[in-house]
């Protein structure tokens, strides 16, 4: 049996800001954006050539605009790994990317922490090589 993980639900406020904000600025690909009907919409973003992409989903009732932001309880829970640090960061935050702190060099990688607009905190990581 072969498994994957295909896709993470992440709830914004609505779809447009979402695909404004990890389309326009995190330069995600909008792999699809398909009209539902009743208001709803299947919206599918990731980073270029990556599996795994996430679900855009519009926050509907109290419990989930609650959520927004949140669904990582206030701790990054989200990790974008790059194969450069540097020129990712510096395009991250010409864009207008916020990050909450400076670079910082741990045993397993380069790391800062950032926020998405919806209050969601993420690493931004290069992971440091395996020892031979």
């Amino acid at each position: 049996m072969v498994q994957k993980l295909a896709l993470i639900s992440l709830l914004v406020p609505d779809y447009d800001a979402g695909i404004a904000f990890y389309v326009g600025k995190m330069e995600f690909d909008l792999l699809e954006d398909t009209d539902l009907g009743s208001d709803k919409r299947w919206v599918r973003v990731a980073p270029e050539g990556a599996e795994t992409a996430f679900l855009l989903a519009r926050a509907v009732g109290e419990k989930q605009v609650a959520a927004i932001g949140n669904q990582g309880g206030g701790r990054v829970w989200l990790f974008l790994q790059t194969d450069d640090f540097d020129r990712d960061r510096a395009a991250m935050l010409a864009n207008g990317v916020q990050f909450e702190e400076q670079p910082r060099d741990e045993p397993y990688g380069r790391v800062a922490v950032f926020c998405d607009p919806f209050g969601n905190r993420w690493d931004l990581i290069q992971f440091s090589p395996k020892p031979a």
